[in-house]
């Protein structure tokens, strides 16, 4: 299947979050409610996705129950699983999966990644994220979850034993020759390498070849995330919501690749984007609206808590936030978007409330509200601006958000 001709510079990857990225989607009228633990589900979202002309499909994960699993749908699926039953069912769209540097040992994820690589003809990536969750870290017997550059620096550690362990086929060729009895035209090398994850001593057993290695993508946005995108990442998922800052962050990153002795076109910045879109603004509006009215405050209320690491009890809902960037403490589960969140409110003048109703629908992304011409001309507005390289399209409600945005937001990017 060939892509739908678009402007070249625009790269779009739907973000398949179960039900929807909103917090409320599974709770939409018409929603199967157990939709995202069902293949169709996925089939579905991919087929739509194909068709649309985005250029990936991207699976997030958490590796434990979040808060108020009773009230919310905690229940996820391994996203490397999904992506490779949904390998025979698409023919071009990248799929990456996410997957920790904390939780897994290198071996596997080179071995699992490339196994994703064959089954799709060379279309995997990987997601690098380090975990953050204190439930996580419980899960696998750490006491706490260890600050930020402890586990930037165990995945530096990881990914550069996973480049490895890839790397060492090499010079390899796989022969298979069945006349001569001769699969590869030489062993490959075994690999000693030792870390925070243990110990490797031998070969993979595994080429990448014929398809080079998985593509890889990172979403960290603090100091040592970036640092550690400029170092290795194809593709770098971030949380924008003004224009301004997005530019600076792909400055930076551009700045620290160059640093790293990398070129910055060989780095992708992609901001999430939320798109409430429908034939009018005003349907749009009462998509979202809908939405909202859906969602349970005390759940989202614990949600914000933890993102921002402040306490919210006790605080009037309908008054103007209290807090300012300031009183935000070292938080190692979500610092830089605890800030982004905190600066938006103040900027805005937004209730508790309207906080809480704002990072329901699209956790600090950038968040659209209007026609199909509202949507588009946002993308290109940051495109030309040297906001972004093209962006993670984050769809309120699945798969129906992705039929949407094929019917009202593509035709305007096409060219």
């Amino acid at each position: 299947m060939v892509r739908p001709e678009l402007d070249d510079r625009v790269i779009l990857n739907a973000v398949l979050f179960g039900h929807g990225s909103h917090e409320a989607a599974w709770r939409s009228p018409g929603m199967p409610a157990t939709a995202p633990l069902e293949l169709s589900h996925w089939l579905e979202c991919a087929r739509v996705a194909e068709a649309t002309g985005f250029d990936g499909l991207f699976l997030g994960d958490i590796l434990c129950l979040q808060d108020r699993p009773e009230h919310h749908p905690p229940e996820t699926l391994d996203p490397l699983m999904v992506l490779a039953a949904l390998a025979g069912a698409t023919q071009r769209l990248r799929l990456t999966g996410t997957a920790s540097t904390s939780f897994n040992h290198p071996y596997h994820l080179a071995r699992r990644l490339l196994t994703l690589s064959h089954l799709s003809g060379g279309r995997a990536g990987w997601n690098i994220v380090t975990s953050s969750y204190p439930q996580e870290a419980a899960l696998f017997g750490w006491d706490a979850m260890p600050p930020t550059a402890e586990r930037y620096a165990r995945a530096e550690e990881v990914v550069s034993a996973v480049k490895a362990l890839w790397s060492s086929w090499d010079g390899v060729a796989r022969q298979a020759d069945k006349d001569s009895g001769r699969w590869l035209s030489t062993a490959p090398p075994e690999v000693q390498l030792s870390g925070r994850f243990g110990r490797i001593d031998g070969a993979l057993n595994l080429s990448p070849a014929p398809y080079g290695r998985p593509l890889l993508a990172q979403a960290g946005s603090s100091p040592e995330g970036m640092r550690f995108a400029a170092r290795h990442a194809d593709q770098v998922f971030t949380v924008q919501s003004e224009i301004e800052g997005a530019k600076a962050f792909r400055r930076e990153i551009h700045r620290l690749a160059k640093e790293a002795g990398r070129s910055p076109e060989e780095i992708c910045v992609l901001p999430g984007l939320v798109p409430f879109v429908a034939e009018t603004r005003g349907e749009a509006e009462a998509q979202l609206e809908a939405l909202t009215e859906r969602v349970g405050m005390d759940h989202i209320l614990r949600k914000l808590e933890r993102f921002t690491g402040l306490s919210l009890a006790g605080h009037d809902p309908d008054t103007p936030l209290p807090f300012e960037t300031g009183a935000l403490r070292g938080n190692d589960f979500s610092n830089s978007r605890a800030h982004l969140l905190i600066d938006h409110a103040q900027r805005e003048g937004l209730t508790l409330r309207q906080l809480a109703a704002r990072f329901a629908a699209g956790r600090g992304h950038l968040l659209v509200v209007g026609t199909g011409r509202d949507v588009a001309e946002r993308m290109r507005e940051w495109v030309d601006a040297g906001a972004a390289d093209g962006f993670n399209v984050m769809a309120p409600l699945l798969p129906s958000g992705l039929q949407s945005f094929a019917v009202q937001v593509m035709p305007h990017l096409r060219r």
